[in-house]
């Protein structure tokens, strides 16, 4: 298997459906399948799977069926639907097999939210959380001369409020703050072509203090004989280290030190950062007894470090104020699926252009390729969970099963900075009045911090914190003259904590001192501004005017970007979604403002864009109004 460019120089990495453990033998199942809804849930009992003949109209995959792109365009109540699509010799060959290969492995990148799946009638297999990936070693179901013909069943009840959905409303239409659902496919499908024996996950844990990085390998199976793993890490071509070690288990783990962190005086260099996303490229072999290569894989990490201490946010051990942009991570044309693997990267151009350095993901598991171009070009992610909305021992079971995938899945990502898995107390609505719902929230810190020990963990974003690494506070002041009355110093932020919080919660279950915890106020502003809008558009307040806009917005990010107190925010939102009109864009991503002044009022600098801002204005065509 001949090398490649590294991850970090090349696009494939923003292509590839998972890009931190990239082969060259895949292809991708995109397109044009079989589809239909099966409202009376019978597909089943009639065996849709083995005649798939039932399934009479197109889908675009994977864009979701209520969403235009899917070509279904319904966004109604349809909690089953069926899809199906041929996979042809070619296909198989196109994957790799001919090269080689000696399995055949389907991989879905995320179906909401339970999906069975048959090959020519013969059952695969079936993986329950919408938002997180699964795959089936499909050698033995496939016929290398011959069609086979895949069938993919997704059952998404609107009505069971016990599932992570999110922002999913549960009402027909959309209303407020929640959307049109998501079903059944809704990122990447492909097939890939794989050794038997492989690598199925690596995981990076950088130590910036020892100047190294620690590797966990999974493989297939128990080695039978014992196999080597070869490592080699290097940066713009130049390599920074290689080790090779034993694996007798199926997991192994080693600790590679780089050298080149040894000078104390140039440490910094590597160092992975917004204003410098420096990646490591990492090429992972495994080698027979006999010095064959079984398997190879391509990765990255970032060498970086994240933390909190004396009232502050850290990053690779400096204070550093964090300015953030909620992110639906919603289109109006292909919903939460994105649009194209491009918009994936523009995304991340655009909030880095409008002067932020950080995005929380509001409510959503975002694709990998956006975390991975948020990696590469430089930009603080807040990982989320979808909630429920109920509290019960199913979705208490639901959450923790698909939250450790989620952290498994991502932990790896520099961008990843702080893990959320509960936000305004959605699915723990009486956590002040339950001690079960307190339990709750507990054990998912603790949870958390037993699988990714290296980040914050914010226990319930917004108020109402169990245990919480950074007191995180909503506030939606309507002005700047509020906002700065409840931050101006520690005394005004002690009578807050102390009170029933801005939006009459009570910001701490569990109390602790303030002084000396990292705050941030997570969201904030919210000024709606869409003159051509319907009469349903909404925001916590209502501009009347670009100029009247750009002021609102202006002063109340104003208030707190110079606040020697906080350690960061994060402004609601960055763009208008569905009857939410309270974006810095509107939902096609063009500005309300010009990138220029939105970057000013976030940044307080006038300085010029950085090169990937620039790139980014200049794909925009922002209001001047």
């Amino acid at each position: 298997m001949s090398r490649s460019l590294p991850i970090s120089a090349s696009a494939q990495g923003g292509v590839y459906p998972r890009p931190q453990l990239v082969r060259p033998n895949w292809h991708d199942l995109a397109g044009e399948w079989a589809f239909e809804h099966d409202d009376h849930d019978i597909g089943r009992s009639e065996k849709w799977f083995a005649n798939p003949a039932h399934l009479g109209r197109v889908i675009t995959v994977p864009f979701p069926p209520e969403s235009e792109m899917s070509g279904i365009a319904e966004p109604g109540f349809h909690p089953v639907v069926w899809y199906s699509r041929i996979i042809s010799p070619e296909d198989v060959a196109a994957s790799g097999l001919s090269r080689g290969q000696d399995r055949v492995v389907l991989h879905f990148g995320a179906v909401d939210y339970r999906a069975s799946v048959w090959i020519d009638g013969q059952f695969i297999g079936s993986h329950e959380g919408g938002q997180t990936p699964f795959s089936f070693d499909i050698t033995e179901a496939l016929s290398p001369q011959e069609d086979c013909v895949l069938v993919v069943r997704a059952e998404d009840d609107p009505h069971d409020v016990a599932q992570p959905r999110g922002k999913q409303d549960w009402l027909e239409d959309a209303h407020v703050i929640w959307y049109h659902r998501t079903t059944g496919i809704w990122q990447p499908v492909w097939l890939e072509s794989v050794p038997d024996q492989r690598i199925t996950a690596l995981r990076w844990i950088p130590n910036v203090p020892a100047g190294d990085v620690a590797i966990e390998v999974e493989l297939t199976r128990r080695p039978a004989p014992s196999v080597t793993v070869q490592v080699e890490l290097s940066v713009a071509g130049e390599i920074l280290a290689r080790q090779s070690f034993l694996a007798v288990e199926p997991r192994s783990q080693a600790t590679i030190q780089i050298s080149r962190q040894a000078n104390g005086q140039a440490c910094e260099a590597l160092l992975w950062s917004p204003e410098n996303p420096r990646l490591i490229d990492a090429h992972v072999s495994i080698i027979a007894d006999d010095g064959s290569i079984l398997d190879e894989s391509f990765s990255y990490f970032g060498l970086r470090s994240v933390g909190v201490a004396g009232g502050r946010f850290l990053l690779n051990d400096r204070p550093y104020f964090v300015r953030s942009v909620l992110e639906q991570g919603y289109w109006p044309q292909s919903h939460l699926a994105a649009p194209s693997a491009e918009a994936l990267r523009a995304e991340v151009e655009l909030i880095k252009a409008l002067g932020f350095n950080a995005a929380r993901i509001h409510e959503k598991v975002e694709d990998p390729r956006f975390l991975y171009w948020a990696d590469r070009l430089g930009l603080l992610i807040w990982g989320e969970m979808g909630s429920t909305y109920e509290f019960s021992s199913e979705a208490v079971s639901r959450v923790t099963r698909e939250w450790t995938e989620v952290v498994r899945r991502d932990r790896s990502h520099p961008s990843i900075v702080t893990w959320v898995p509960l936000n305004e107390s959605w699915g723990v609505q009486q956590i002040a009045h339950d001690d079960a719902q307190l339990s709750f929230a507990q054990s998912l810190y603790h949870l958390t911090r037993a699988l990714d020990p290296s980040r914050p963990v914010i226990s319930n974003d917004g108020w109402e914190h169990a245990i919480s690494d950074i007191l995180t506070i909503h506030d939606y002041a309507g002005t700047a003259e509020q906002l700065d009355a409840n931050y101006k110093d520690i005394d005004a932020i002690r009578s807050l904590v102390a009170g029933m919080g801005p939006a009459g919660r009570r910001l701490q279950l569990i109390p602790r001192e303030v002084d000396g915890q990292s705050i941030m106020v997570t969201e904030f502003g919210g000024v709606s501004f869409a003159p051509d809008a319907a009469d349903d558009s909404w925001g916590y307040t209502t501009a009347t005017s670009h100029e009247d806009f750009e002021n609102r917005v202006s002063g109340l990010v104003g208030s707190l970007r110079d606040n020697p107190i906080l350690s960061g925010f994060c402004y609601t939102q960055l763009t208008d979604t569905m009857q939410e009109t309270n974006g810095l864009t509107d939902a096609n991503r063009e500005p309300k403002l010009p990138i220029a002044v939105i970057r000013s009022i976030v940044s307080g600098e006038n300085a010029p864009l950085p090169r990937v801002a620039r790139v980014a204005a200049s794909s925009l065509h922002p209001a001047t109004g």
